[in-house]
């Protein structure tokens, strides 16, 4: 698999990463975690080197996983993981970005994926109630110390990102975003990353799975999984929305690929310095969505995605609203 730099940080990751998020946490039950770790591994195989978690995402177990599967890959890859959500009795309590629980919560990241340093370590939201120049300020002291490589945000405001960046580098920003999820390119996402050299690593970008196809208003959704509380899973908006994925089924049949192959490949082609990083529970899925690299959609294909979904308008919030305040911060 090709290559892309994570901005100007020297950092070399497969175009399409993991997000390794729904393989215990978010979207109900997920595999065994023998088979998980076992997909983790083949993913390594097929070339991905890139692989996303987060101390919440469990909490704590997913890191384990990830831990278990690549720990003895370790020359091999590239591993993110997040900080700054308080966690209380093993559910999201807010936010928590001080500095002394940024460290608490490297040093058990550190322990949990059984590595000697973090690769790329995200705040996972920020906090309002402290300052980005002393949560930037702790991250710079990490890297200083060997025990973290690269400072990344999530769903970080422009405003807030300029300022992290002036106290230390911000490698990449981690923001949803997909053909049903394009705010990057309106809110100066766009414009930050082309003009500190960061890198946008987009997560959901098949629409946490809607963009597939393989959902619609009579898709049942799980009282566990995370979607059933989006205002975009709604039966209503599901049946809404099949007018975008009537679009990418029809460019998926000219171009003899799957309708997540297009999602994907779209993603790719819409900056270099994107690296989109779909998650799976199936190794099928894992190889179909790794074929997407191989689809070029050219200035043509992208303008005609552009022509036939200019007119239709996208149901439902990304979050509800509690969550949707968290962002753009």
């Amino acid at each position: 698999m090709n290559t892309r730099m994570l901005g100007g940080s020297g950092l070399a990751v497969s175009e399409i990463g993991y997000g390794c998020m729904g393989l215990n946490h978010g979207y109900g039950p997920g595999p065994a975690r023998a088979d998980a770790v076992a997909l983790l591994r083949e993913a390594v195989d097929l070339g991905v080197n890139f692989f996303d978690t987060a101390e919440v995402y469990g909490p704590y177990t997913n890191e384990e996983i990830v831990g278990e599967a690549l720990r003895p890959l370790r020359s091999r890859v590239v591993i993110a993981t997040k900080f700054g959500m308080n966690i209380v009795d093993g559910k999201m309590a807010g936010n928590d970005s001080r500095p002394a629980q940024i460290r608490r919560v490297a040093e058990g990241s550190l322990r949990r994926l059984g590595i000697d340093v973090i690769d790329l370590f995200y705040q996972h939201r920020v906090d309002p109630n402290v300052p980005i120049e002393d949560v930037a300020g702790t991250v710079r002291d990490l890297i200083k110390e060997g025990k973290v490589r690269h400072f990344g945000m999530s769903e970080a405001g422009v405003g807030t990102v300029r300022r992290a960046h002036a106290v230390q580098p911000v490698t990449a920003l981690q923001n949803e975003y997909s053909l049903w999820t394009r705010d990057a390119e309106s809110n100066g996402i766009f414009e930050v990353c082309e003009e500190l050299n960061i890198a946008l690593v987009a997560f959901s970008p098949l629409g946490r799975g809607f963009l597939t196809g393989a959902m619609g208003r009579d898709t049942a959704i799980d009282a566990t999984d995370f979607r059933a509380q989006l205002p975009r899973f709604t039966p209503q908006a599901m049946a809404h929305n099949q007018a975008l994925v009537d679009v990418i089924r029809r460019i998926a049949a000219d171009k003899g690929a799957t309708p997540a192959q297009i999602a994907l490949a779209w993603v790719l082609a819409r900056k270099p310095w994107i690296v989109p990083i779909p998650g799976t529970t199936k190794a099928s899925r894992l190889r179909e969505n790794l074929h997407a690299a191989e689809i070029a959609l050219g200035d043509d294909a992208l303008a005609e995605i552009d022509r036939a979904t200019a007119d239709i308008h996208i149901e439902g919030a990304r979050y509800p609203e509690h969550l949707q305040a968290d962002t753009g911060r």
